[in-house]
């Protein structure tokens, strides 16, 4: 069994592989919603109205929701990797 001091001194690694990989991950979802708001954009700029109905409107507006739900899942992992970063240097400092 560790000690409490032994445990604080190897603490902040896995907590620190951890804030990368979700860093890393938002950078991905991050690239994703833009991708994907590049696609709609495209979408609904080159296709012609009258193209724009039923299953196609429905595609493009799934799309721009897509985008959006992404977005703010790329928001919401910067705030949880800032928070794990601050707990990061609590522990190492």
């Amino acid at each position: 069994m560790s000690s409490p001091s032994q445990a604080q001194s190897t603490g902040p690694a896995p907590l620190d592989r951890t804030l990368k990989k979700n860093q890393a991950i938002a950078a991905e979802v991050q690239s994703a919603s833009e991708d994907l708001a590049v696609v709609a954009t495209v979408l609904e700029q080159e296709l012609p109205d009258h193209v724009q109905v039923g299953d196609v409107a429905q595609a493009i507006e799934h799309a721009n929701q897509l985008e959006k739900q992404l977005a703010q899942s790329a928001q919401e992992l910067t705030k949880v990797n800032e928070a794990l970063a601050k707990e990061v240097e609590k522990r190492a400092g």
